[in-house]
């Protein structure tokens, strides 16, 4: 059951010149814990306010201790807020989607010239996990562009561009090391 937990001396004065005498209230709530509010009486007779739940305690005895640790500012905030129209966001009804489910994975098909933004190959001499590093720092597009113009795949560009970042790397790593492997390959097929 919600009770007065401290009635303030001092009252506090709201923007229109109305002079309420403050109460910080609390009471249990479902789970066992304690809620703690302000509630605000004009001194002079009218409708009294609520703010929102200021606080949530383990127990009536610190919301208590809450509520004697509140200032003169604060129960000012408290009482403007208790007295501020709440914003009333209406709710439409649920719409149903209109797709089945999200877009596939693409990225940007590239036409005309392919130009990469670094040679795999170079990289790779450097150690395999610098590629990788490297490559997860590129965009998809990129690592597209990479596959095509060092011929690590024999997909097309449009198969390339439907797939994530992450295949795009691993169909690169896997091809210079491929292509390594086989002595008779030169590096790179020539562009």
């Amino acid at each position: 059951m919600a009770e007065t937990l401290l009635t303030f001396d001092t009252p506090v004065r709201g923007r229109d010149g109305t002079t309420y005498e403050a109460r910080a209230c609390g009471g249990p709530m479902d789970d066992g814990r304690w809620q703690g509010w302000i509630e605000f009486v004009p001194i002079d007779g009218g409708r009294p306010v609520r703010s929102p739940r200021e606080t949530t305690q383990p127990n009536r005895m610190d919301t208590e201790y809450w509520a004697t640790g509140l200032t003169t500012v604060y129960l000012e905030g408290a009482l403007q807020r208790a007295l501020d129209t709440p914003l009333v966001v209406p709710r439409l009804p649920p719409q149903p989607s209109i797709f089945k489910g999200p877009a596939p994975y693409t990225t940007a098909a590239v036409e005309g010239p392919v130009s990469s933004v670094l040679d795999p190959f170079s990289v790779y001499e450097k150690g395999e996990p610098l590629l990788r590093k490297q490559l997860s720092a590129l965009a998809a597009w990129h690592l597209v562009n990479i596959a095509l113009e060092y011929r690590l795949t024999d997909q097309s560009a449009e198969e390339l561009n439907r797939l994530p970042a992450p295949a795009l790397s691993e169909l690169i790593v896997r091809g210079v090391r491929a292509r390594l492997a086989t002595p008779s390959d030169a590096k790179r097929s020539s562009r």
